[in-house]
């Protein structure tokens, strides 16, 4: 073979080998970028917990409501329909009332009374609810909210203040250590139930929390 022929020869091999190396490199390099595309969708495409906060946030924040039921003192109904219900049942955020409904619990101390205060202050009222970045759902779907009354007060710090409530301290949120000093101003002054409640009436969490907490009497 002319020696030129072998030189032309050479280079295609070598031609070839370059292209189907540089292929190679491209189709990885796609691959590595598609496969990080997906990554990244993966990564910011929000769960279905994500999809519910912003969709509360946008149905219920700062909007204003008619209350239409009042469950017991930490709990009541809206009327603008939630999923397959007619209403939307919010629980206060940061507080705890009294149970008056619990079948396990019973009618605890103060729980009629705490009941009658929300009722007294929200049935048949617009109010205005406010959702915290925390949560806006409880594990019973209820949705957790701060209520501005028509005057401008917040029930949640009203129940505090006043001794219809104790300080929520099982979940974080916005107001979590200034809700501690309201129901401590609370309990200093002997306010509503603090004023007779004995360590017995407490609920079960509360004692968990506070082994140590003292009922002057």
């Amino acid at each position: 073979m002319p020696k030129h022929r072998k030189i032309r020869y050479a280079i295609s091999r070598r031609s070839r080998t370059a292209f189907v190396f540089l292929s190679l490199l491209l189709g990885a390099a796609l691959i590595w970028l598609d496969h990080t595309h997906t990554e990244r969708r993966r990564q910011y495409r929000p769960n279905a917990k994500q999809q519910l906060s912003v969709g509360d946030f946008e149905k219920y924040h700062k909007k204003t409501f008619t209350v239409v039921n009042v469950v017991d003192g930490d709990t009541l109904d809206i009327g603008i329909h939630d999923g397959n219900d007619n209403h939307t049942r919010i629980r206060l955020w940061g507080i705890d009332t009294p149970e008056t409904k619990n079948p396990k619990l019973g009618v605890m101390y103060f729980g009629p009374q705490a009941s009658e205060f929300t009722r007294e202050l929200t049935l048949g009222k617009s109010v205005t609810v406010y959702l915290d970045e925390a949560d806006t759902r409880d594990k019973y779907n209820r949705l957790l909210a701060y209520i501005q009354l028509p005057d401008g007060k917040y029930l949640n710090e009203l129940l505090l203040t006043e001794g219809f409530a104790y300080a929520d301290l099982r979940f974080r949120h916005s107001f979590y250590h200034s809700y501690q000093q309201l129901e401590a101003a609370a309990r200093s002054q002997k306010k509503g139930l603090w004023e007779k409640v004995t360590r017995q009436q407490l609920p079960e969490w509360l004692k968990k929390k506070k082994p140590n907490l003292l009922l002057d009497k």
